[in-house]
């Protein structure tokens, strides 16, 4: 049973690391051919290629998810932007080669760690936004709620003017009767002290004066009451049309503040943790950047190893062999034109060819003026 269990976990073992060295791009022909050591090799290039495919596919569903909000639609992306990382460093790793010379090799393998470097940056980013999530989501928290102080500054740039123009409109309303009221209680005063001999005549009683000014105060209390009247429907029309420009300026308010409170996309993330401290960040770059480059790395450091040697020799064989090929068909095309050249000279100094064609050209040259003849004069 034991050993059952032994030869169950091997076949696993070698299906799994048969798996990492078709994820490296080697060749598994020449690969099968080399040793254990070099096999392993390239199976820990695989795996660094797989699971930085894994890691992608992470990365980039949650970053979807952030845009669409769909947890099936960012899985469903997700897988096809894991896959493409995959080919691409797949790619990557396999076609840099061993050389003879080293500066070939930093040069062959430049742009490609360029790429690397994007690949890593574009798998870094999501990974961080979701590392400081809690973190993120204070920032946009302060940032929503400058945006709701923002809006309802801007808002009420729209209607503050307006209401202030109704509430000065009112005062002066208000004004107009304070001011016929005062009009009102010095007339008041003035035909009591006439009465009482105070003022004016200084005749106590009720005389001619007295009903003069008892009739001009009469006169401005009826006024007075009349202007209340007529500006007491004048304040009420305008604290109407208070009213409404406060419940439009809160209906803006509320209207617009769904807007703010979904300001939490990819981009408003983005921007959002470049306000925290970089350190965290950069050291989360540098370890993708560490992953996604060391298989090229790995490459370039390690000496020509047996897979090389033979990958090199069957390459060199193959190109050999087309040049073989090629300089075959460049002799028979010569030796060919050689032949044809003296074959083409023989016939050329036979008279029964020349006499053939001298016949077969003059009967052509006859169906020629013939058919002219027979042309002109269809014309005339």
């Amino acid at each position: 049973m034991m050993r059952t269990n032994r030869q169950s976990i091997k076949i696993n073992l070698t299906m799994l690391k048969q798996f990492f060295i078709i994820c490296s791009g080697s060749d598994t022909d020449i690969l099968n051919d080399c040793s254990i050591g070099e096999q392993n090799k390239y199976a820990g290039v695989g795996a660094t290629v797989f699971f930085t495919a894994v890691m992608a596919f992470i990365a980039s569903s949650y970053a979807l998810y952030t845009v669409f909000d769909n947890l099936l639609t960012s899985i469903f992306f997700g897988i096809i932007w894991g896959l493409l990382i995959f080919n691409l460093d797949r790619y990557i790793v396999s076609t840099i080669k061993k050389r003879d010379n080293f500066i070939d090799e930093i040069i062959q393998a430049t742009p490609r760690l360029l790429l690397a470097v994007i690949i890593a940056i574009v798998i870094a980013k999501p990974l961080e936004l979701k590392i400081f999530e809690k973190e993120i989501n204070q920032v946009l928290l302060e940032q929503k709620n400058d945006f709701t102080l923002a809006n309802k500054d801007q808002i009420a740039q729209q209607y503050t003017p307006k209401i202030e123009t109704l509430n000065n409109e009112i005062l002066a309303l208000q004004n107009q009767i304070d001011t016929k009221e005062a009009e009102v209680n010095d007339l008041y005063s003035t035909y009591i002290a006439e009465a009482e001999g105070r003022e004016g005549t200084l005749l106590l009683g009720k005389g001619p004066v007295y009903k003069e000014k008892r009739e001009k105060h009469d006169s401005v209390l009826a006024e007075l009451q009349q202007l209340k009247i007529e500006n007491k429907e004048k304040i009420v029309s305008t604290e109407a049309q208070i009213a409404k420009l406060e419940n439009e300026y809160e209906t803006q308010v509320v209207t617009s503040q769904p807007i703010i409170d979904n300001f939490d996309g990819l981009m408003a993330r983005v921007n959002a943790l470049s306000e925290l401290p970089w350190l965290p960040s950069f050291f989360i770059f540098l370890l993708f950047l560490a992953i996604e480059t060391s298989p090229i790395f790995a490459k370039l450091i390690s000496p020509k190893g047996e897979y090389d040697i033979k990958l090199n020799d069957n390459e060199s064989e193959l190109e050999n062999w087309a040049q073989q090929n090629s300089y075959q068909r460049d002799v028979l095309l010569n030796a060919d034109n050689v032949i044809n050249d003296r074959v083409y000279g023989d016939i050329s100094t036979e008279e029964e060819l020349y006499a053939y064609k001298k016949k077969m050209a003059s009967e052509l040259m006859k169906k020629q003026q013939d058919a002219f003849y027979e042309k002109q004069a269809r014309i005339l």
